[in-house]
């Protein structure tokens, strides 16, 4: 066995192959949703899994030394920082790239529609909710929004309890955003 530091590829070929492959993976997440982001089941694992597995070869081609394989990580790391340091420079490009956050509770209510949009079923939002320590039953009335971040989290903003309206006050036991 030797170890082979000199890339049997030309290198601008080593450094295409990660950056077509991590413009597509951004895409297809982007594509996927907010949802398989933030909430992965065991059935997502599988896939990202076996993403890595097939695509491993349509970055690194037939070159398996340990310079190549150096550089391939290096442009990816290079072009997670290019992305986002563009996307923090254009606020336009981040909502593409990360979407925007979606409502899915409205005033204590359940906006079904866009869980629907989301792929996100009742219960998955009711775990969402019991994560924030919120019973999705006894609580809603008490939720003023919820929304599904682009990262695939879910936030939480309470009512205010001491007033009839949902200003950006609270006075109750939770904290205002969960």
């Amino acid at each position: 066995m030797s170890l082979s530091l000199v890339p049997e590829i030309p290198i601008l070929e080593k450094m295409i192959r990660p950056l077509v492959v991590y413009v597509f993976l951004l895409i297809m997440f982007r594509v996927a949703g907010k949802r398989e982001l933030g909430q992965m089941t065991p059935f997502d694992l599988i896939v990202l899994l076996t993403i890595s597995n097939v695509l491993q070869n349509a970055m690194i081609g037939p070159d398996n030394s340990l310079g190549g394989g150096l550089i391939g990580a290096l442009t990816l790391l290079a072009a997670n920082g290019v992305m986002a340091r563009l996307a923090y420079r254009f606020p336009r490009l981040a909502r593409i790239v990360e979407g925007t956050p979606t409502v899915l509770i409205e005033d204590g209510r359940i906006l079904v529609k866009n869980l629907k949009r989301e792929v996100m079923t009742q219960a998955e939002l009711a775990r969402a909710l019991r994560h924030h320590a919120l019973d999705p039953d006894a609580d809603l009335p008490r939720i003023k929004r919820a929304y599904l971040e682009g990262d695939g989290t879910v936030t939480v903003i309470l009512k205010d309890e001491g007033s009839q309206d949902t200003d950006n006050r609270h006075s109750g036991k939770l904290p205002k955003r969960v």
